[in-house]
């Protein structure tokens, strides 16, 4: 018997007014894979992100997660989302926004979770700091703390390491790897070509709401003649 997708995509179609952003959109994510979700800007990512989560409503089609319409309350699967536009509390102080979080996910230890990560990014001396007075990238590691801290089952991550030197790109890198073994199924939206290829099962390559591309990683390179990731990227998205 097929196991129940993660992620079910059927049909997916999304208008704003006269504007289409999704055409005809089908994907499925595999509970326990690593699924690179790409494309440039404005061809629809954030959209279908959206309306997974029930943010939006879609005009067609159907956007499942494991096997339903996502309802937040519903904790039999836990739903971590990593937005591109950040959001914290700026005036607050980096260890009571992470002990704050926790409780309200039912960590059962947020303050020693939340000073264990924060040592493990380098930022075990900022834990007294406001939020404010980080930098963006430490900012970033503190909102990624946010999302990944009760280890949930589907990991949603637009551009988590934008803007990071590779030292820290390696090393979210590495705890997004752990949180893979440790079972979460993740979607992982990046324009960094080699974290998809280090990490990623399977990929979707959409652009102005069509899937350019959609399989595993083999077989969209057989696809486009044998290329690497980052010529095919700009092969798609270089097209007019």
């Amino acid at each position: 018997m097929k196991e129940t997708p993660i992620v079910s995509v059927e049909h997916f179609k999304m208008q704003f007014g006269n504007k289409t952003v999704i055409k005809d959109l089908s994907f499925e994510v595999r509970p326990g894979e690593i699924f690179g979700f790409l494309g440039s800007n404005g061809s629809g990512k954030t959209t279908t992100i959206r309306a997974l989560l029930n943010l939006y409503v879609p005009t067609a089609g159907k956007l499942l997660i494991a096997g339903k319409s996502y309802n937040p309350n519903n904790h039999e699967l836990t739903v971590g989302y990593l937005p591109e536009e950040r959001g914290l509390y700026r005036k607050e102080t980096v260890i009571d926004t992470m002990v704050y979080f926790g409780e309200l996910k039912g960590l059962k230890n947020p303050r020693g979770w939340s000073e264990k990560y924060l040592k493990r990014v380098g930022l075990g001396d900022k834990i007294n700091e406001k939020v404010e007075k980080l930098s963006g990238g430490q900012q970033q590691k503190v909102q990624l703390g946010l999302t990944i801290m009760c280890e949930p089952k589907l990991l949603i991550l637009d551009e988590p390491t934008k803007g990071f030197d590779p030292v820290n790109r390696r090393l979210l890198m590495d705890i997004i790897d752990e949180l893979h073994q440790k079972g979460s199924s993740i979607i992982l939206i990046t324009h960094y070509m080699d974290e998809v290829e280090r990490l990623c099962d399977r990929a979707l390559l959409l652009k102005d709401g069509v899937a350019r591309a959609y399989g595993p990683i083999s077989e969209i390179r057989k696809e486009f003649g044998g290329k690497s990731l980052d010529e095919i990227f700009v092969k798609v998205y270089g097209e007019s």
